[in-house]
């Protein structure tokens, strides 16, 4: 039963079970006090429709919202569905927004599917009719490129980069650069062409960059699109005296670390060698008469780091 728990820790389900062949014991994770733990007959074993209302009342999931976190997953025949961390990510901010709130932070490792997982997200939000209208905002040319020819394909011809600092609104999702729709002067902020309340959804990727900057160009964006629901993707989130993710898009709502896409096999282990240069960490002294390419004694002293490239250049065979 403790491993069911910690399995059920980590898939995030709120119902636990083990038999012996003739019964089940139910660990109901939902409690904090009373009858955690129950014995059930084979023919106790509770229904879906049962789980399913007793996971409802356990998220605070009524009708007004059933529909929108009960929207399915985009899928195509021979596509790939989303890992089991991925969606925890997905209904997790898929239940959070159904409930109102409006600024939601992501955490997940480098390499574990942040873009797909923001591509679920809008894709159900988006066909429930709860978003409308959609832009993903990248700080990189070829995130945007990527992310239109690989996992926001299906959008066809519902989506749009905004490009050429043109403001294209018959679209439904749209992609951008955070420098091709902002500037230093006002006739450069092609975002201030939407008006404040045209978005319903706006995925942020790497987040920690410039939108968590206060007084970043960046943030201005996100600020000025404040009525939108603003969702920040990062590997990395920053919280220095002067940066802040967490100050802007509240807590995380699911943080898929780095360690345990390793335990889990998604991704590959490493192992941190520190190397460092005979000559860097000990310093360079010639040897007595030695003389350099064009014939030139060199002063006999112990030279550093800081004298590299300014008082001496080692080629190889010095530096051997």
């Amino acid at each position: 039963m403790q491993q069911a728990i910690e399995y059920a820790e980590i898939l995030d389900i709120p119902f636990v079970y083990t038999s012996n062949g003739d019964g089940f014991l139910e660990h109901d994770r939902t409690k904090t006090s009373g009858e955690i733990e129950r014995e059930l007959s084979l023919d106790e074993f509770p229904s879906p429709e049962e789980l399913w209302e007793r996971y409802k009342k356990w998220k605070g999931i009524d009708e007004n919202i059933e529909d929108i976190i009960t929207q399915d997953y985009y899928y195509e025949q021979n596509a790939k569905s989303p890992r089991y961390y991925q969606r925890i990510a997905i209904n997790r901010t898929i239940e959070a927004i159904a409930k109102g709130q409006n600024r939601i932070l992501l955490v997940m490792a480098t390499g574990t599917g942040k873009t797909y997982t923001a591509f679920q997200i809008i894709y159900r939000l988006w066909k429930s009719k709860t978003k409308k209208r959609i832009l993903f905002l990248a700080d990189r040319n070829i995130l945007v490129d990527q992310t239109m020819v690989n996992d926001f394909r299906h959008f066809g011809d519902k989506m749009t980069k905004i490009t050429n600092r043109l403001a294209d609104k018959s679209h439904e999702i749209y992609l951008a650069l955070y420098q091709a729709i902002s500037g230093n002067d006002d006739f450069k902020n092609i975002y201030k062409q939407y008006s404040p309340d045209f978005f319903d959804l706006i995925v942020v990727d790497e987040c920690h960059r410039g939108s968590a900057k206060e007084d970043s160009a960046w943030r201005e964006i996100l600020e000025y699109f404040s009525p939108a629901t603003q969702i920040g993707l990062t590997a990395t989130p920053k919280e220095t005296k002067d940066v802040s993710n967490i100050e802007y898009f509240g807590e995380p709502v699911y943080t898929y670390s780095l360690k345990q896409g390793i335990e889990d096999g998604f991704l590959a282990p490493y192992k941190v060698i520190r190397v460092t240069l005979d000559v860097d960490a000990e310093g360079f002294r010639p040897y007595k008469g030695q003389v350099d390419k064009y014939g030139n004694v060199i002063d006999d002293r112990e030279y550093n780091i800081k004298d590299y490239d300014r008082e001496i250049v080692l080629e190889k065979e010095l530096n051997k």
